[in-house]
């Protein structure tokens, strides 16, 4: 078993609603979490599906929140916007950007393809400096309410099965192989190195 607690990054593309949905979940299980988003912008669903909300990475939840009660409280209260925006604002202050996080972890899990490709070339893009691994393992997660909480449960499962390995490098082939027949998803894993 790994000495300190599994340092994890959980990352989504927006730091909204998967990614904050498991680092809620992470940290009430005394994991050393921190979530991200690799989106250049934050975007949250509109009144319609090609009029998103989008913010920077600097806006605050709570100033997100604020904003879309102006707009339209009812909207934003019956899809659920609201509700996820107080509990992320429970949590920390704003999203951030995987990209500019020095920060080093002992596994990142991302939650589409897309976003671990952009994990992967900001690994790629930078100059190796201490070879220490990072896993970085993704698990396809659909950005709704009831599938991030579902994955967030997954998600801490595999940190909880990685947490009480002897030997992490070497049984997480196997400890992936069986969580995938267990949750019937397929998960891409690669190490990286700092």
């Amino acid at each position: 078993m790994p000495s300190h607690p599994l340092r994890v990054a959980v990352v989504c593309s927006s730091n909204q609603n998967r990614s904050m949905e498991a680092h809620n979940i992470l940290s009430k299980r005394g994991f050393e979490v921190r979530s991200f988003g690799t989106g250049s912008h934050v975007k949250l669903p509109g009144p319609a599906p090609d009029k998103p909300n989008v913010y920077d990475f600097k806006t605050t939840y709570e100033q997100m929140y604020n904003d879309l009660v102006r707009k339209d409280k009812e909207l934003y209260t019956q899809n659920g916007i609201l509700h996820m925006l107080d509990r992320n604002k429970r949590i920390k202050s704003k999203p951030e950007r995987f990209q500019n996080c020095k920060d080093k972890f002992d596994l990142i899990v991302t939650c589409e393809e897309r976003v671990y490709d952009q994990v992967l070339e900001d690994f790629n893009s930078k100059e190796e400096e201490t070879s220490q691994p990072v896993h970085v393992i993704n698990v396809d997660i659909q950005d709704n309410h009831e599938e991030a909480t579902l994955g967030a449960f997954l998600i801490c499962e595999l940190c909880q099965c990685l947490q009480h390995t002897d030997d992490m490098e070497n049984e997480i082939d196997e400890l992936l192989q069986d969580l995938e027949e267990k949750s019937k998803r397929t998960f891409l894993h690669t190490v990286c190195f700092y």
